[in-house]
């Protein structure tokens, strides 16, 4: 390949020092580059040499994508970035299944870097398998207010929900708080008060509450009291007058 341009020198020390090119033969505003690979061999000739017809004395390379093609693109990529290439199109990946990227030398050729990326084969559909979930001491979480023991979530083989059970003593009493998840809390014996979005309600074991989201809430224990929650897993906690979330850590 041919290419005219105003800098020979330029474009001759990029393509050795960035794609593996030698100087098979040069002279001024003159040099023959190949690779050992059989790659496409470079004449790079000065705009203007009378080696040229005289119609095509000034023209230049331009509107032209040099493309080589190689294996292990994301090594490429990081090899020429981390020496200082000029990458003016970062790696991406088309839809028919070309991976890519082009760097441009300093006479405005652009050379692409192409890779083929192997078909996928057809996802085999995995059956759905059933998991037991037993709580370990590691899955406890204490506090002024409350003992919450993680059931399902995403940690535990959970895709979708986290569940957890919590116990109170009498007369402890949550914060108030804000939970970006519906939250299910069934009373499993006991009572407690729950109170959302200033509604108070009594709830007694074998009765189940439904906490929409996003509403400020308070649970009361007027006696020793436990419960089952359950939570869409990617819940958060935030509270009124406070900056930022907390996660659940019995939710997670």
């Amino acid at each position: 390949m041919s290419l005219t341009v105003v800098d020979v020198d330029a474009s001759r020390e990029f393509l050795c020092a960035h794609l593996g090119y030698q100087v098979a033969m040069a002279a001024d505003g003159f040099a023959s580059l190949t690779r050992g690979d059989a790659a496409a061999d470079i004449v790079l000739l000065r705009r203007g040499s009378e080696v040229l017809p005289p119609e095509q004395r000034d023209q230049q390379a331009a509107g032209l994508i040099f493309a080589l093609t190689v294996t292990g693109i994301e090594a490429e990529e990081r090899r020429l970035r981390e020496a200082g290439a000029p990458i003016t199109m970062p790696l991406r990946e088309e839809p028919w299944g070309e991976r890519l990227f082009q760097l441009t030398d300093p006479n405005g050729i652009v050379v692409q870097l192409v890779e083929w990326a192997a078909p996928d084969e057809p996802a085999q559909p995995e059956e759905p398998a059933m998991l037991v979930i037993t709580p370990t001491a590691e899955n406890v979480t204490e506090s002024p207010n409350a003992r919450m023991t993680g059931l399902a979530a995403p940690s535990r083989g959970s895709t979708e929900l986290s569940t957890w059970t919590v116990e109170m003593e009498a007369g402890q009493t949550g914060p108030e708080h804000v939970i970006s998840r519906e939250q299910v809390w069934t009373v499993t014996s006991g009572v407690l008060e729950v109170t959302c979005d200033g509604r108070t309600e009594k709830i007694s074991a074998g009765t189940t509450v439904v906490l929409p989201p996003d509403v400020v809430r308070r649970v009361h224990a007027p006696e020793a009291a436990e419960a089952h929650v359950v939570m869409r897993a990617d819940g958060v906690a935030s509270v009124p007058g406070t900056e930022g979330t907390r996660t659940l850590p019995w939710a997670q």
